[in-house]
């Protein structure tokens, strides 16, 4: 045994082709698309009010996030669109095609991926190497062609018997991971088939219950005395036309000694609400979609926590899924070396960041902050930590008064941040409302000194860069002397310089 095993595994040097992809491939032998199954999973989002949901909040939050195409490297590469420049993928998806918007496309795709564990696109293009349309492609008229050398051979597109034969670098193929194929992905309705199919049931069940014929409970009606077929056959027409609707009506028969004996259960003997309900929770903790988010009795706290939850452990992995595919299947038909990236949507807690930006003051420079916390561009007085502002002291905020340059421009943290998107800054700010402005900021920065909880100072009037400079020269500010030289030092910034 051991000897046979030694010629098995042979000694290597190096790292070797995948070797099991020809195993793999042959396994897997192309399959059809099984147009039941895809019908059965339509019907059930069609019907399944909670399928519905489930998928419907899903796609729609994920189709309101845009996606971003950013350099990996921080150097940009000569003649090649920078982090401000519209990348052309991020032009292609605003108008992917002529019929669709990029919310109609990344709808579809992220409702397909749920219900079906696949989506797909396909990339039109001029023959001039990058793609000029996609289109979506619905995954249940999509078969994957498997290759023992690529692992992928293509891809056919098959409608009403016409087979349309696609190329792998003409198809990006989203899917989830499924244990039990190597080429497909598996739905989430799988796993909530049989709770889907329960609640359907009961729904069916509760509206025949008010249905025709079936407005009353089922039961036996039992005719103690032997009477002959004539009064039978009446005794049956009374108490159907009686009771054979959904009103609610009294029998009156003739003849005979009569007993109603009901065999039904209701509704509470069911437990029908709590039943639904249970259904409810479970199809919706199966797609990720957290029951706060559609419950009547969820207080706002619960909503709050179900939103958070629901955008950071369900809606945040699936936008990674899509943003890392279209990286490595889609960006490279473009040159440089790029990522594509979802706004990240997740929310944060404002103190933790401050306090993380605060203990990188040491050894972050002001352009890495700005950068990394703020996405604002480097300045050419943004090469110092602000921590060595600090260490300069009240002098060196003094000096840098005296020559009006601002001492430090770093993220504020004792404001609200309201012009940095210069929005309500004017290109000719009023003096009055400016110096009126640094007044009442100085007495609230004084009293607010050396505490770290409390509201921020809100901002309206003065110019951008400079409230920016004001606020990160606070950060550092440990007494009354250096609050009041860097309010000095903001007053001589705001000061025209005299002309000759």
């Amino acid at each position: 045994m051991f000897n046979w095993l030694s010629t098995v595994f042979p000694r290597r040097t190096g790292l070797r082709p995948a070797p099991h992809i020809a195993a793999v491939a042959t396994r897997n032998s192309m399959n059809w698309p099984n147009l039941a199954e895809a019908e059965a999973q339509a019907r059930l989002y069609q019907q399944s009010p909670w399928v519905y949901i489930a998928v419907s909040r899903i796609s729609e939050a994920a189709a309101l996030v845009p996606l971003r195409v950013h350099p990996r490297l921080a150097e940009t590469t000569p003649g090649l669109p920078t982090p401000s420049t519209h990348h052309p993928l991020e032009a292609l998806l605003d108008a992917p095609n002529p019929y669709m918007s990029r919310f109609e496309l990344m709808e579809q795709t992220l409702g397909m991926l749920e219900l079906t564990g696949d989506a797909y696109w396909f990339l039109a293009g001029d023959g001039s190497g990058a793609p000029t349309e996609i289109w979506p492609l619905r995954p249940d008229r999509v078969s994957i062609v498997p290759d023992p050398v690529d692992y992928v051979k293509g891809y056919v597109y098959e409608l009403d018997g016409q087979r349309i034969p696609l190329l792998p670098v003409e198809v990006i193929h989203f899917k989830r991971w499924h244990p039990n194929n190597d080429y497909y992905g598996l739905s989430a309705l799988e796993d909530a088939r049989l709770a889907v199919t329960s609640d359907r049931a009961m729904s069916e069940w509760n509206r025949n219950t008010f249905g025709q014929d079936n407005g009353v409970p089922a039961g036996i009606v039992s005719i103690k005395d032997m009477v002959n077929d004539g009064d039978y056959e009446r005794i049956k027409r009374e108490w159907r036309q009686s009771y054979g609707g959904p009103q609610r009506r009294t029998a009156f028969l003739r003849g005979g000694s009569i007993e109603w004996q009901n065999i039904d259960l209701n509704h509470n003997e069911l437990d029908f609400l709590q039943g639904r309900k249970a259904h409810r929770d479970e199809i919706l903790n199966i797609f990720g979609v957290p029951v706060g988010m559609v419950s009547e009795n969820a207080t706002e706290a619960n909503a709050k926590v179900a939103e958070r939850l629901f955008i950071e452990r369900t809606l945040w992995p699936k936008l990674m899924r899509l943003s890392q595919k279209i990286t490595q299947d889609l960006l490279p038909f473009w040159p440089g070396n790029y990522v594509a990236e979802f706004d990240d949507i997740r929310p944060t807690d404002t103190q933790a960041r401050l306090d993380e930006i605060k203990t990188a003051y040491p050894v972050m420079s002001i352009n890495e902050i700005r950068e990394r916390y703020y996405r604002l561009p480097a300045t050419l007085w943004g090469q110092m930590p602000v921590g060595a502002q600090k260490q300069l002291g009240t002098d060196a905020a003094a000096a840098t008064a005296a020559t009006n340059v601002p001492d430090v421009a770093v993220p504020a943290a004792k404001f609200e941040p309201v012009p940095l998107t210069n929005e309500l800054v004017a290109n000719e700010p009023d003096p009055d409302a400016t110096a009126k402005e640094l007044d009442q900021w100085e007495r609230f920065a004084l009293k607010r000194l050396g505490k770290t909880n409390g509201r921020s100072f809100e901002v309206r009037h003065l110019p951008t860069e400079i409230a920016f400079e004001l606020s990160a020269t606070l950060l550092a500010a440990t007494t009354p002397d250096e609050v009041q030289a860097a309010f000095a030092a903001a007053r001589t910034s705001l000061t025209p310089a005299p002309t000759s």
